[in-house]
Parts: structure tokens; C-alpha cells; sequence
């Protein structure tokens, strides 16, 4: 996926590629008038945009961007849930509308879905393309299966297992889980990630005698088929 990011939430930004991974290419700046700019030169798949920008109105730069291109999936990022303001954007172009407080994990799926819609008929990502050993996970259905059985996890567990099977191999801490599985401006605490790494447990490998999910003692969590 080839995103642009007009955005100024520098963290949110950063989130968002971390949770990506390496796949996804995303250019980001904090300007609606050097967004436009990009948007002129370069071809993305879709466009991030948030209304709180610096120097101009997000529905401004929402307007522009129709103009260059009317096909182009454009998801709004907004402060406000407002039903007027959402109606507004969507005369002006906009295909999709997110209000704070999100989790990196819905405005992912939102994007996938805006891409879905732009390009019927074309798989925008292979449903068992998350896979560590017998685990896999499809992340447009949400179902998660080990050894061909189907495991039920619930919203912030599959978004936990995504999160760690997109950075296998690799050690998240529990500030990276915070930062990109729960809702921005959302004060949480590490034990609501034990509890949730606890029950991930208990579907993925508690009833399997290899595990897949290792603590990393003073560090936080990995998932790897060693």
C-alpha cells in the first residue's frame, strides 16, 4: 500500500507505518498545502487526512484533492463526530470519515476497505498472509484458526495477536502494544495487556504443545515458531 499521511500527529503517523510494517510505503507531512503538492506529482493508492491541519482547513485540502483526482480513496480523520461535519466532507469528496479517539487496527481496516471498494475485483491482501507455523490469521474476516481450528478472540485480543504476527520474530514492549492497540488519548495500564496477553494465551497455545507467544522477561512480548 502506497499512502499519503496529511497529518500532524507526528506519534499517530508513526503508529501507523510501525503497524503497516514493511510492505506499505507512507509519505507523511503536517502541511494541507505541500499534501496537495504530493498528491499533484505522485501516485498513492490512498490519502490520510486529518481536519485539524496548520495552515489550512482540511475540507479545503479534501476539495483539492477531488480536483486532481476523482477516484482517488480519500479517509477523513477528525476530532469531532459531528453528523454535520461528516456530511460536509463526504459532499466535498471524502470516502470515509473516522472520528478520535481509534485504534491503529480500525483506521488499518478502513483503508483496506476504502481499497477493496476502489479496485473491485482485485485482492488487496492475501487472507493468510499473516501466518507464524499453523497459525493464521485473516485480517479482513477478523478469524484467527490454529491447526485448522477456529479460535474466538475478542476485539482488542485479535488486534493484539495482528499487532505481534506483523512484527514476528520481533520483541514489542508494552508501551508499542499501548501505543498502536488501544485509542488515542486512552490512558490505560500494563496489567490490561496481561490480562489480554493471558487470554491470547489460552486460544492460541495454551491447547498446543508447541507456543507461540513468549514473554521477554524486563523487555515485553514476542511471537515466533522457534
Amino acid at each position: 500500500m502506497k499512502l499519503l499521511c496529511i497529518e500532524d500527529n507526528v506519534a499517530l503517523v508513526d503508529s501507523l507505518r510501525h503497524f503497516l510494517g514493511p510492505d506499505s510505503k507512507i509519505t507523511s507531512t503536517a502541511s494541507g498545502r505541500k499534501g496537495i503538492k504530493l498528491a499533484d506529482k505522485n501516485q498513492y493508492d490512498a490519502i490520510v487526512l486529518d481536519l485539524g491541519l496548520p495552515d489550512m482547513s482540511g475540507l479545503e485540502v479534501c476539495l483539492e484533492l477531488r480536483q486532481l483526482d476523482a477516484q482517488l480513496p480519500i479517509l477523513i480523520l477528525s476530532g469531532s463526530g459531528d453528523s454535520g461535519t461528516k456530511v460536509t466532507l463526504l459532499h466535498a469528496g471524502a470516502d470515509d470519515f473516522l472520528a478520535k479517539p481509534f485504534t491503529v487496527a480500525e483506521l488499518r481496516a478502513r483503508l483496506l476497505a476504502l481499497l477493496r471498494r476502489s479496485n473491485p475485483g482485485v485482492d488487496q491482501e492475501n487472507p493468510n498472509a499473516l501466518s507464524i507455523g499453523d497459525l493464521l490469521l485473516d485480517p479482513n474476516s477478523r478469524r484467527v484458526e490454529r491447526s485448522g481450528k477456529a479460535i474466538p478472540l475478542r476485539r482488542k485480543e485479535f488486534d493484539i495477536l495482528e499487532y505481534l504476527m506483523r512484527h514476528k520474530n520481533k520483541v514489542v514492549s508494552r508501551a508499542m502494544i499501548m501505543d498502536n492497540v488501544w485509542e488515542f488519548s486512552t490512558v490505560s495500564w500494563d496489567g490490561t495487556i496481561n490480562v489480554h496477553i493471558k487470554r491470547l494465551r489460552d486460544g492460541v497455545d495454551r491447547p498446543y504443545k508447541h507456543k507461540l507467544i513468549k514473554t521477554v522477561y524486563g523487555l515485553g512480548y514476542t511471537i515466533n515458531d522457534k
